[in-house]
Formats: structure tokens, C-alpha cells, sequence
């Protein structure tokens, strides 16, 4: 049993943490928001996020950020992406160097066009060899409802990839390994833009043969660049890749999809962001 610190009390923070403790993992999860804690440890749900779910009763969280990378063996960052640097800034005074790092994260950041995981190494300090990423088709109402799902666990150090693997591994959630760190971070960061770019197409009214251009042509163009920064480009027809970017762009559960379809019809971005308000990383990306 390993001690896994979940950095976030959204979704897939929520989600995973669940999943790690069907496993067998003792999981603390941190969020900011008091209530969302509250919830998580009293009535054993999530409502904010994931509503009309019962969560294990061994799911436990805090709002002590120093208390859980305190109790950690390995630690899963689980925020949006795009607020990950200031969140790392201001923990790395505390923020345990030698632990596994996982990423969940499926963004670029803006300013820098740094991976995810570039902006770990950068804040932090820590080697390439601890981290790693879990990725792949992975929408977060079907998986704490435990329908069958993948995804893929991502690290250039075989030790890391073992141990995702470990760590997620269920009766309904399989791990496939990859050593192609860089291919699966772009695929899932990329995917987001595209996904948005379906939704927008449908929103303005466009069909199936506009969304199979756009879901084929984008992935090649990802492909292409993920190729260029040294990724493999099998990785993008894998499920990182064509699998993540067919869940992403054709279900009504994507927030990338549903921000694209309102942006689509209403023309305005402000309207998609009142009525999805969840955080949508392709808007980003």
C-alpha cells in the first residue's frame, strides 16, 4: 500500500483518487475549497464535481497542503493546468524532491509553451527520472461510475511507469505503458484544441463529415509537431492519442466538446464560459 497525495479536489483529482483506492492505496486528496473537503469526508461524496456519487469511505482530504506532501510516497498533481506554476511556486519551499510526481495534466502553458511536465522540472528542481503522466480516454463521469476504461502511463524512467501502473490498475481501469513522455503530453494537450474545434463545427451547425475532417487532419498536424519535438508518432494512434482525442470530441460529457458547440452557435466566448464553467484547457492550449 502506498501513500499517494492527490493535489486536487476536482473531478479527476476525485476520480483517481477513487480509482487508487479501489487498488489498494491510501490516498489524501488536497483541495482549497473547505466545503468540498468537508463533503469528502463527511458524506463521503463530491457534489460540487460529481454529483449523485458515493465515494469509499477510506477517500479521506484536507485543506493543508503542507500535511499531505507531508504523508505522501508519491505525489498525483491534479489542478488545471494553466495555475500550475503559481500553485508550484508557492509550495516549493515544502514540496518533497525526491518523491514520484505524476502529472494528470493536459495543457501547454501559455506563456512559455512548456509541457507539463517542463514546468515541474523548471519550478521545482526535480529530475526528469521522477516524473511521469497518466493519460488517455479518460472522461471522469464514466470512471468513478467504474464502466471499463484505459489509459496510458507515461515516463522516460521504467521504474515510474511500473509504479503508475500499480497504482491504477483495477478490474475495470487498465494501464498500458509508454516511454514516450513527450508524445503522450502533447497528444493530451493537443487533442483539447481539436476537440473544442469538433465542438465549435457542430455548434455552427456543420456534421459528421466536417467533424471526421477535423478529428483526422488535426490529429496529423499533432503528429507532425509532436515528431519535430522528438516524439514517437505511433504514440498519437494509440490510446493517448486517436483514443483520448474520439472521447474528448464526440461526447457530451467533454468540456472541450460543449465549450466548442456553445462558441459555435452563440459566437461568443464569454457565453460558453458562463454556461461551462468547469475548467476547459483546449480554451488555453
Amino acid at each position: 500500500m502506498r501513500k499517494v497525495a492527490v493535489l486536487g479536489s476536482g473531478a479527476w483529482g476525485t476520480t483517481l483518487g477513487q480509482v487508487m483506492v479501489d487498488s489498494g492505496q491510501q490516498v489524501l486528496i488536497w483541495g482549497r475549497n473547505k466545503k468540498v473537503v468537508r463533503e469528502i469526508n463527511r458524506r463521503h461524496s463530491n457534489r460540487r464535481f460529481l454529483k449523485g456519487i458515493d465515494l469509499p469511505r477510506e477517500l479521506k482530504a484536507t485543506t493543508d497542503i503542507k500535511a499531505v506532501l507531508e504523508f505522501a510516497d508519491v505525489i498525483l498533481v491534479a489542478i488545471p493546468a494553466q495555475t500550475l506554476r503559481e500553485n508550484l511556486e508557492s509550495w516549493k519551499g515544502f514540496f518533497p524532491t525526491t518523491l514520484p510526481v505524476i502529472s494528470t495534466l493536459k495543457g501547454i502553458e501559455v506563456e512559455t509553451q512548456f509541457r507539463m511536465t517542463e514546468v515541474m522540472q523548471e519550478v521545482l528542481g526535480i529530475s526528469k527520472s521522477q516524473l511521469g503522466l497518466i493519460t488517455g480516454p479518460n472522461l471522469a463521469n464514466e470512471i468513478i461510475m467504474r464502466q471499463p476504461a484505459g489509459a496510458v502511463a507515461a515516463s522516460e524512467n521504467q521504474e515510474i511507469i511500473d509504479l503508475i501502473v500499480d497504482m491504477f490498475s483495477t478490474n475495470y481501469f487498465r494501464i498500458y505503458p509508454s516511454t514516450d513522455l513527450v508524445g503522450c503530453e502533447f497528444a493530451g494537450a493537443a487533442k483539447s484544441v481539436i476537440a473544442l474545434a469538433v465542438g465549435m463545427a457542430v455548434g455552427m451547425g456543420y456534421g459528421e463529415n466536417t467533424q471526421g475532417l477535423m478529428i483526422t487532419r488535426g490529429l496529423s498536424e499533432v503528429a507532425r509537431l509532436g515528431e519535430a519535438y522528438g516524439a514517437n508518432p505511433l504514440t498519437f494512434l494509440g490510446l493517448a492519442g486517436i483514443g483520448d482525442l474520439v472521447a474528448s470530441a464526440q461526447s457530451p460529457l467533454s468540456r472541450n466538446r460543449s465549450f466548442g458547440e456553445v462558441l459555435g452557435k452563440s459566437g461568443s466566448i464569454t457565453k460558453a464560459r458562463q454556461q461551462v464553467v468547469k475548467t476547459v484547457e483546449g480554451v488555453y492550449s
